[in-house]
């Protein structure tokens, strides 16, 4: 069966209080998706979001970010007041990370207090902490974290930052902070749950979003650091990212460390069983991130400020993936496959038949024959992600020339030209079909979400300022 989804990250949602959460704008969504036919919600990725505010940066692959949790469904769980609902930039089209972060903190130590004094729930959080065990890794990490400024893992005291692998560390004065933390987690995967189960209850599947790579200032590096390539001062030796491409002459620095294959393989590959296990239980569809890397990787020199020098090092994913089919057989993937890659990349990928993707604005020909483009079946196209311009424009960044030749292939307009390769899009036979929602919209770049190989404003930021527009953007 075909499904036809929308791309729109939590972030993204409207929302009275800075940014999107799991609270009734969710559910609303979801109705609208149900209402409209649609069969497949694709978010972005929900861990704790790390440097400049990219949710590919994450401190975990397994936690929650707190800003997600929802102030309202709080309230109807009795843990705040109504009068702690204090709007804070209702309706506006950006995400104030800082400001939401700031007003929501109050209310979530208010609530944690609640918790604690009324004592609700005492069965399933701790059903929750004993499933969980990354829960309390967590939970210290981000407490000690806090207790050194923010700063990264390997700059802590001795005694911090050897916590992980001796116990020794007196955390007799951090029980509190450690405390709220697993609150927060127990909270986050409470609210999500609830939210994923009224989705999945309208016939709407959820795809997950997980990059490939880690954030360095993350528990996965800081418990697992013979899993990547560190030095003795436990410093990256190697970063990932890709070379000179479409989206930057200089290629991208992401600055994530490597993993290092040899010892993950070792462990029977146990790390990305347990990561993709955990994901597993949060979507019905996981979208790998930057498939290509489990072929071959860019390493660059953590020295090099650039992507620009590097080498293209092979990894071992025939057996990775022999590996996580025999762990998890009924495990969905779809992999992020895009980019000038090599012919073994797509021959791995189709090993294991996995579905890859189709961007309409990279592989659109208006001279030529779109026939295979439009056949093909194991497969997710886009109308854009959230990595590339909005289709307006991109058809605005076109030559006049060019324009031209679009519209005359879909017999088309200014006015109608946009809603006419929606449509072109829709017909397609891919197994997937996902629209941005900035797309249906019309928008332009001003509703772009990130571009590639940038860091800060105004990557991340945009947000629907109203649930309102939805029903004008049904596809016919």
């Amino acid at each position: 069966m075909q499904k036809k989804g929308i791309l729109l990250g939590i972030a993204s949602l409207p929302s009275r209080f800075g940014i999107g959460d799991f609270g009734p704008n969710a559910y609303e969504f979801a109705s609208w998706l149900a209402k409209e036919k649609y069969n497949l919600w694709q978010v972005l990725p929900l861990n704790p979001l790390g440097f400049g505010n990219s949710p590919y940066q994450p401190y975990s692959s397994f936690a929650g970010d707190e800003i997600y949790i929802s102030l309202e469904l709080l309230v109807t769980d009795e843990l705040l007041s109504n009068s702690d609902l204090q709007e804070f930039m209702p309706e506006t089209d950006k995400i104030d990370y800082a400001g939401a972060r700031k007003h929501k903190g109050q209310f979530l130590s208010k609530a944690y207090r609640n918790f604690v004094q009324t004592n609700v729930w005492t069965e399933e959080y701790r059903v929750f902490i004993s499933d969980n065990p990354w829960a309390y890794n967590y939970a210290v990490f981000l407490t000690l974290k806090k207790a050194n400024n923010y700063q990264p893992w390997n700059l802590w005291p001795q005694p911090h930052k050897d916590w992980i692998k001796n116990k020794k560390a007196d955390l007799t004065e951090y029980q509190s902070g450690i405390s709220y933390e697993l609150f927060i987690q127990f909270i986050f995967y409470r609210q999500w749950r609830q939210l994923k189960s009224y989705v999945n209850s309208h016939g709407i599947a959820i795809m997950g979003d997980i990059p490939i790579y880690l954030g360095y200032d993350s528990l996965d590096v800081w418990q697992n650091q013979e899993l990547f390539l560190l030095d003795e001062n436990q410093n990256p030796t190697f970063i990932a990212g890709v070379p000179p491409d479409y989206f930057s002459a200089t290629g991208q620095r992401w600055g994530n460390p490597l993993y290092n294959w040899g010892k993950l393989e070792e462990t029977g590959f146990k790390f990305w069983v347990e990561r993709l296990r955990g994901n597993m239980q949060m979507f019905d569809i996981i979208r790998i991130d930057h498939f290509r890397a489990f072929d071959t990787y860019w390493k660059i020199p953590v020295s090099c400020p650039t992507a620009v020098e590097g080498e293209w090092v092979e990894a071992p994913g025939y057996k990775l993936f022999d590996t996580i089919y025999q762990e998890l057989p009924n495990i969905n993937i779809v992999v992020e496959d895009l980019g000038d890659l090599r012919p073994e990349v797509l021959k791995l990928r189709d090993h294991y038949n996995l579905p890859g993707m189709q961007v309409f604005q990279f592989v659109f020909n208006p001279k030529g024959d779109n026939s295979r483009f439009e056949a093909l079946q194991n497969s997710v196209v886009y109308s854009g992600t959230h990595d590339n311009s909005t289709l307006l424009s991109w058809y605005q960044s076109l030559k006049k020339w060019q324009r031209k030749l679009v519209k005359r292939y879909f017999t088309a307009n200014e006015k109608n030209i946009i809603r006419k390769i929606l449509q072109y899009i829709n017909s397609c036979k891919a197994n997937y079909i996902i629209f941005a929602l900035q797309d249906l919209l019309e928008l332009d770049d001003c509703a772009r979400i990130n571009y590639p190989g940038k860091i800060g404003s105004p990557n991340w930021e945009w947000k629907l300022s109203n649930l309102v527009l939805l029903p004008n953007t049904k596809i016919k």
